[in-house]
């Protein structure tokens, strides 16, 4: 019997072609030999466009979601120092909601605090914005960060016969207060607006406020619509990382409708 001949005849019959196998080795073998296709590197076309979305990205939730903001000078000691950077809750007081007393604000004090922006070069304007927005600069010139004393509606007094602020009649312990403060060496008597914020540093002697500004128009009052946000937490530096939590001392001031809050 010829075996070469009977081999052939089985290789035919089973379909596959001689020195081929059924489970397709020499298939997977030329599949082995293939070159596999890997993605290219990134091209500097490509890492510009990359990092230009990522900026955007960042800048528009800086604008809309949570702001750094770097702190300019000593005038919230203790509660805040020189070159803290805070994480400004911009979505605090959307949806009706309104800046309480002891909350800690920043806002814009065009037509305040500061009668008129100072002039700057647009294009040095537009690059320090963004890095102020990032927090990697200085704010504004016009931009403040202060605690809220009194509201709409309020009478805030200085001082009373312990030497405190009062609001609405209640004296407040201001235990935020840098050691060694007092609560102010300037006497007021005022009623707040509506619509509009009575602010103040927490050290009282090193801190241009609402006081310092009595005698102008608006008399140092802030517009509600001027406020950017609230300060909830302190993100740098590092050692620093806590939130700022409410301040109890407003706890017994009653609106003037008599209402708490």
């Amino acid at each position: 019997m010829d075996t070469e001949t009977e081999h052939t005849e089985r290789d035919r019959s089973s379909g596959f072609p001689a020195g081929a196998s059924p489970t397709g080795t020499e298939e997977g073998s030329r599949s082995a030999r293939s070159p596999r296709r890997f993605p290219g590197p990134l091209t500097l076309r490509g890492a510009g466009l990359l990092g230009v979305g990522c900026a955007v990205a960042v800048l528009l939730f800086s604008a809309f979601v949570v702001q750094p903001f770097r702190i300019p000078s000593g005038s919230m000691e203790p509660t805040l120092r020189a070159g803290d950077r805070v994480l400004v809750n911009k979505l605090a007081y959307r949806f009706d909601a309104e800046p309480e007393r002891g909350d800690v604000v920043v806002f814009d004090g065009t037509g305040s605090f500061v009668r008129q922006p100072p002039r700057e070069n647009p294009v040095t304007g537009l690059l320090h914005g963004a890095a102020a927005a990032l927090g990697l600069a200085e704010p504004a010139e016009t931009d403040f960060v202060k605690r809220v004393i009194g509201v709409g509606g309020d009478r805030v007094v200085c001082c009373d016969k312990g030497g405190r602020v009062e609001v609405n009649g209640r004296a407040v312990e201001e235990r935020y207060l840098h050691f060694g403060d007092a609560p102010s060496r300037v006497p007021f008597d005022i009623v707040v607006p509506r619509g509009t914020l009575w602010v103040m540093g927490d050290h009282r002697s090193n801190s241009r406020d609402s006081r310092d500004h009595l005698g102008e128009p608006g008399g140092g009052m802030v517009p509600v619509g001027k406020v950017i946000g609230r300060a909830d937490w302190i993100g740098w530096p590092p050692g620093r990382w806590s939130g700022l939590d409410p301040t109890g001392a407003f706890r017994d001031v009653r609106s003037p409708d008599g209402a708490h809050g």
